[in-house]
Parts: structure tokens; sequence; C-alpha cells
């Protein structure tokens, strides 16, 4: 039997999303023409003397319809726009990962502060993150303080993240998983200056109009002396 070796095995391309041309075995199509104007059903093969006349190909886009539709376009091109496309989509996806962070049922409190530590800076990071708590041997028997140790992690977090559900168990050990919060806008400051400045501008007002009051009034000489 002769050995064939390891070397890298010939990977046939990805098929085409679309029948084009010839490929095409519905022998009447719902056609469009390359202005996007709507032709109707025709024979297929009208629809593929008209695409040759145009120098373009006959692309099948709604295979499921009954007819299929089928446009006349540059394909090549077309393929061009919708990786394109793709590729803007997954630019503008938002990716999270998830961190996990293990504690032990006899973890002291200066460890589960480190790891309290680690999980806000992947929280305020944007990644989610899940702790594991793991149970050895007899510990199985007090899942109810290895709950209230994660629910207590959660409550020192709950400032960057927020609580998935509630903590629960994965073989021996408990999981429980926390997403990034949204931040909140901070208030705005109260503006006290102005409000200041028009108390003395009110104060003054009377203080003028009780001057106008006090002021002598001359006397005006009559007309018989």
């Amino acid at each position: 039997m002769a050995y064939r070796g390891r070397g890298p095995r010939f990977v046939p391309p990805p098929e085409e999303q679309h029948r084009i041309n010839r490929k095409i075995r519905a022998p009447q199509v719902r056609l469009i023409g390359a202005d996007g104007s709507q032709v109707g059903i025709v024979p297929i093969a009208d629809a593929l003397r008209q695409a040759e006349e145009a120098q373009l190909d006959l692309v099948e886009i709604a295979a499921t319809a009954q007819p299929p539709v089928c446009r006349i376009l540059d394909y090549g091109k077309f393929k061009y726009q919708q990786h394109k496309k793709e590729s803007e989509a997954k630019k503008k996806a938002t990716t999270t990962t998830v961190k996990e962070l293990r504690l032990g049922y006899r973890t002291d409190s200066g460890d589960i502060k480190r790891q309290i530590e680690k999980a806000r800076a992947f929280l305020e990071a944007g990644d989610r993150v899940k702790f594991l708590l793991r149970f050895r041997g007899r510990e199985m028997a007090y899942q109810d303080l290895g709950r209230k140790k994660l629910l207590g992690v959660c409550e020192a977090l709950e400032d960057v993240g927020v609580r998935e559900g509630n903590p629960r168990m994965e073989g021996r050990m408990m999981g429980i998983l926390l997403a990034p919060s949204k931040k909140k806008a901070k208030p705005k400051a109260a503006e006290a200056a102005p409000e200041a400045d028009a108390k003395p501008a009110a104060e003054a007002k009377p203080a003028a109009e009780g001057g106008a009051e006090s002021a002598p009034v001359p006397d005006t000489p009559s007309a018989a002396s």
C-alpha cells in the first residue's frame, strides 16, 4: 500500500452563492434589466440573449421565487460590492470577550480583593467577566456559603458591572457572569453665580427710588414778588 504522506490536501473552492448564466436551470425567469427596470417573465433563452447583448451576466438573485428572479449585471463587480458590505459590517460589529477568574471556597479576603480589581479593569475595558468558585471534596456541602461569596463579589462590582442571572453549578464549580454596565452621564453643576449677581441688583433698585423721594424740592418764586 502506497504511503500518501501528510502534505497539504487539495481544498476545493467555495461554491458560488448565486447561479449565473448557463447554470440557471429554470425554464422561465422574472427578469430585471441592467438599468433596474422590470422586464417581466421571459424564457431563460431570451434572458441569456439579453445578457449577452449587454456584455453582462445573468444572475439568479432570488432562487426560491416562482419563477426565480434574475438580473442582468456585472457579476464580478456585484461580488466585490457584497464582500465590501460584509467587511464594513464586521468592522462596525462590537465584539466582547469573556474573562474567567477563579476563586476557591477557602480563598482569603486579600486574594478576593485582587480578583475584584482584575474584574473591575476587565469590565471598564468592555469585557464580560465570569467568576468560577471551585468546591473540593466535602466542600460541596457548603454551596450556600459559596453562593453568598459570589454574590458579595458582584455587590463589590455593581458600580461597573451588571449581574446576569444567579450563581449556578457547573459540575464541581459554581459560576456567575457579569456584563459591563452603561456609563451614566454626570449631572451638570448648578449655575448659582448669575443668581448671586441678580440679588444685589434687585436690592439696589429700591435704594435708588428712596433716594429720589428724600431729595429737597426747591421753592419756585411766585408771580407777585
